[in-house]
């Protein structure tokens, strides 16, 4: 009797100590996902939605590029989701990504200025004619709403966010969350005073995010705004936009980044279009672009560049120096960790293409580039 009802205890007991671990895991998972809502952004409402209404690219209740995509391309018998899982791609570096803090730059004369820094991914600086401006700026851990799921870094970033010099422009290209991260932007928001330049409809983010409306320029494509001695202009890309189920709410875009007497060039995420040789042709020629090489595939060919197509828009839009970006940091695709810089290697140096392809952190001084030197194969 007495060793039945020890058992009794003991059932109970273990009853209780499931159901407490099982609210505590509960209450971690709702304590880890607490910022997952306001991760996802705001809508469109008020003077921000009148005003996106009135842009030729909007219509019937979102935004288009100028020629028809298609997000994915199905393909018969391929099937993705295997692939992703079981595929034989070599998806990450098999050693640590070589990261470099970079030095003061070579450039004394701020009228002739141009360097480029690149920190992984999208995110980059410009150093312009002695301004500074950050592109794409993302250090979280993951590009996801989530802390606990979604895309992990395969590097460190190499420089923390409170080192960056003070800025004198914020610009994101598209709401994706490789490129638009909410805790970014708020410790860019405390520690620098900068305005963020963002296409339409993306102010509503940052809103909800706390960035006041002083600090928020939101552009269409062609629109340009001074800020600091620099000519910024929105131009025209190919791709798409959304943070939850509803796409395509807020714009896209390029980015021109024009001083007195230098100019650069930053696709964003883009398809392959004909807006590049347009683009070229009114903004161009540039001292240097900064080109969107990784994260491609043929399931998905309209919204994200081949290599191969980004040295012919490169050649499109009469750019000098070609720096690669969008690659090395997330694993977003289904080819190869290196196999973006190398068929942009070899299509460079085909087409006879001036290239400089740093390390995370590595100054490039535009008018004195390295010599690419392959540094990623060994860690491939």
């Amino acid at each position: 009797m007495a060793r039945a009802q020890s058992t009794d205890v003991e059932r109970s007991l273990g009853r209780r100590m499931r159901g407490a671990a099982g609210l505590a895991a509960l209450a971690g998972l709702a304590w880890v996902a607490r910022d997952v809502p306001a991760a996802l952004g705001g809508r469109l409402s008020g003077a921000r939605a009148e005003r996106a209404a009135r842009s030729p690219q909007f219509r019937e209740g979102t935004f288009h590029n100028q020629a028809g995509t298609r997000t994915m391309v199905a393909e018969p018998g391929r099937n993705l989701v295997r692939e992703l899982l079981f595929g034989k791609q070599k998806r990450r570096p098999t050693a640590p990504v070589p990261l470099l803090r970079s030095s003061a730059p070579h450039t004394v004369d701020t009228a002739d200025e141009l360097n480029i820094v690149w920190y992984g991914h999208a995110s980059t600086l410009i150093e312009i004619e002695g301004r500074r401006v950050l592109l794409d700026p993302v250090w979280s851990e993951r590009c996801s709403p989530s802390g606990l799921v979604g895309p992990r870094r395969l590097h460190e970033p190499p420089v923390r966010l409170d080192e960056l010099p003070p800025l004198d422009a914020i610009l994101i290209s598209h709401d994706h969350y490789d490129h638009l991260d909410m805790p970014t932007v708020r410790a860019l928001l405390a520690g620098q005073s900068a305005p963020f330049l963002v296409p339409l409809g993306v102010g509503a983010h940052l809103d909800r995010w706390g960035v006041p409306a002083e600090r928020i320029i939101e552009l269409d494509w062609s629109e340009s705004h001074r800020v600091a001695g620099l000519e910024i202009t929105a131009t025209a890309a190919q791709h798409f936009s959304g943070r939850g189920l509803r796409r395509d709410g807020t714009l896209w875009s390029s980015w021109v980044v024009a001083g007195a007497r230098r100019k650069v060039f930053y696709t964003g995420d883009s398809g392959y279009f004909d807006g590049y040789a347009a683009i070229g042709a009114e903004h161009g020629p540039f001292d240097v672009t900064l080109m969107q090489i990784g994260a491609y595939d043929r399931a998905w060919p309209t919204i994200h560049m081949f290599p191969e197509e980004a040295v012919d828009a490169h050649l499109d839009l009469r750019g000098g120096l070609f720096v690669p970006v969008h690659w090395a940091t997330f694993n977003l695709a289904l080819h190869d960790w290196s196999e973006p810089v190398d068929r942009l290697w070899a299509e460079a140096k085909a087409r006879d293409v001036r290239l400089a392809v740093p390390r995370p952190g590595e100054r490039v001084v535009v008018d004195e580039p390295p010599a690419v030197d392959g540094w990623w194969q060994s860690v491939a």
